[in-house]
């Protein structure tokens, strides 16, 4: 897999990567060093194999290595944590999905 390139927007609060001209992005708010993951929105054009799941692992590890918490509140990404325990340890204390 090639190392996937996350932007962190911080004005529209999203990280970002682009695929084949098109534009992904998974949408959050932070607070008390804590990431919550909203919404993922993938377009229709981005059809690769595992783009979805190498997206929000990128994500996870952009985040794991600001050392923050995540908070995955989209179904999407919640389901993905839940499937892939070795991203439960980032979650705050108390938080189960």
């Amino acid at each position: 897999m090639n190392e996937m390139e996350i932007n962190d927007n911080s004005f529209l609060r999203q990280f970002e990567t682009k695929n084949d001209g098109h534009l992904a992005k998974i949408e959050y708010s932070s607070q008390e060093r804590k990431v919550f993951l909203t919404k993922l929105v993938i377009p229709e054009g981005i059809t690769a194999e595992g783009f979805k799941e190498n997206f929000i692992k990128a994500v996870l590890h952009h985040i794991q290595d600001q050392n923050l918490r995540v908070v995955p509140t989209s179904p999407q990404i919640a389901g993905f944590v839940r499937k892939h325990r070795q991203y439960k340890e980032m979650l705050p204390v108390g938080i189960r999905i």
